[in-house]
């Protein structure tokens, strides 16, 4: 086993968390923002994904501080596009869905060997970001 690389680590973690934050409000707009005849269920998609992104960060920050990091305050910043059909929507939670998996892996590839409890986590995480990664590809299916 290697030495854990704590600065580091704690700095992807914080990216990470501001991330998962930033996904919270992110999923809570667009859930405000679909309308048509298939609202109902995509609301309830957007709104659970909300809520996972909120999840996460928390378990991000009980991470964080048992390495005796301070969790941010900050969220990554957002861009408003003003696009609110479901193509739109769906394609930016893809584009947000892909960029988490790759702090995620970010995060594996620094913690490898060091920490088994670490390296588990970020496998966790990165099971759960390909699958939103696939469910998002097959509920763009219809619009190609």
């Amino acid at each position: 086993m290697q030495e854990l690389d704590h600065k580091k680590t704690i700095d992807i973690l914080n990216a990470i968390m501001e991330f998962e934050l930033a996904g919270v409000v992110r999923y809570t707009h667009y859930s405000l923002m679909v309308t048509g005849p298939n609202r109902i269920p995509i609301v309830a998609f957007f709104k659970a994904q909300a809520t996972e992104s909120l999840l996460h960060a928390q378990q991000v920050g009980e991470i964080l501080t048992g390495l005796e990091g301070h969790p941010t305050l900050r969220i990554a910043p957002m861009e408003e596009t003003f696009k609110h059909n479901v193509k739109d929507i769906l394609q930016e939670s893809l584009s947000h869905e892909k960029n988490a998996l790759d702090m995620y892996k970010s995060l594996l590839e620094t913690v490898t060997n060091a920490s088994i409890y670490l390296e588990e986590f970020a496998r966790g995480m990165i099971g759960q970001e390909e699958m939103h990664n696939l469910e998002l590809k097959k509920m763009l299916r219809d619009f190609s």
